[in-house]
């Protein structure tokens, strides 16, 4: 190699050198699983199957980040911190788990496997964030519009609006990611009740159709 391309390589390699020293190193972010605190239980199983569904999502709930509504109509998020999975696989995983501590409905599946079931829980997330409220308070609001629908069918049997709000004592991201943990453990169980009361109900208005 001549002394002229010599030079022109060792060039070379001290500007990329420099380039990559400049580069804004990423910011280290910490995954964050949803907290279960719901106790199992052991019931007497139905007789019919249950398919949940990833609730449908806007665009800033369907990813991982963590919401925070820090005003009015703003949507942020917490810095450095996000979900272990996208919201609503994270939501529906922690219905499909409520329903397995409850041990009411054993015959259970996820829309990943696309098996046919009796009945299938399906709907929107509308809300998964915290927020600040007048006074500095700040809560965890989770809102989920379900529609239990007839599996064969597709025909919407019932439908209900779910509201949870937790209030929280401190604003830290673990305070927070707790909160989350203690609203979704009421969801599960609000929505637990309510599909089986429901399902129970068309299990018996069609067996009287049949007699």
């Amino acid at each position: 190699m001549t002394p002229s391309l010599r030079l022109l390589a060792l060039a070379t390699t001290l500007s990329l050198a420099s380039a990559c020293s400049i580069l804004p190193q990423s910011e280290p972010v910490d995954t964050y699983r949803l907290p279960v605190n719901q106790s199992s239980h052991s019931a007497s199983p139905v007789d019919w199957s249950l398919r949940l569904n990833k609730p449908l999502a806007s665009e800033v709930l369907a990813g991982p980040r963590i919401a925070v509504i820090p005003q009015g109509d703003v949507i942020s998020s917490y810095k450095g911190a996000r979900w272990s999975d996208p919201v609503p696989l994270l939501v529906r995983n922690r219905l499909l788990d409520g329903f397995q501590r409850d041990g009411r409905v054993q015959r259970l599946s996820a829309d990943d496997s696309n098996l046919q079931a009796d009945y299938e829980l399906s709907g929107e997330l509308q809300a998964f964030q915290s927020e600040y409220q007048p006074g500095g308070k700040v809560e965890v609001v989770i809102r989920y519009d379900a529609r239990l629908v007839q599996g064969r069918s597709q025909r919407i049997l019932s439908s209900r609006r779910f509201e949870v709000r937790q209030p929280l004592a401190d604003t830290q991201v673990s305070a927070v990611v707790a909160g989350f943990g203690a609203a979704s453990d009421q969801l599960a169980g609000q929505v637990v009740n309510w599909t089986v009361a429901q399902s129970g109900q068309a299990q018996k208005q069609a067996q009287a159709k049949n007699q």
